[in-house]
Parts: structure tokens; sequence; C-alpha cells
């Protein structure tokens, strides 16, 4: 699995560090969204694609990787 973001479209709302804290943070000058992780574990799965369901601007995308 990877994470992509398209942070220029990111409100800052935080919802994906709440939810995946392990893979995303927030940038200390505007709140946006920083990938920690862009490969993260199979066992954070759950985790991220909340995270992306959850985001109010739909920026972060898991890609299934072959």
């Amino acid at each position: 699995m990877r994470v992509h973001v398209e942070t220029q479209y990111c409100v800052a709302a935080g919802v994906c560090v709440l939810a995946a804290p392990d893979v995303f943070d927030q940038d200390d000058d505007e709140g946006l969204v920083v990938v920690l992780d862009e490969a993260p574990a199979e066992g954070q799965r759950a985790a991220v694609e909340e995270a992306a369901a959850r985001c109010p601007a739909r920026v972060i995308r898991v890609v299934n990787e072959a």
C-alpha cells in the first residue's frame, strides 16, 4: 500500500492525524498534512483508509501495490 496526498488542497482539519497518527502529521506553519510513512505496514491499512474517508478535502489516496 502507498499513500498519496495532494497537500496543496489540504484544509488542515487534522482528522487524518487523529485516525492514523503513525502515518500522518501536520506541519507547524499552516497545519497542512505531512505524510510520515508513504508505505505503511498492512496493519495500518484500516487506519489509513479511515483517514482517507474522513478527510473533508478528499486529498488522501490509498494505492494498492501489485
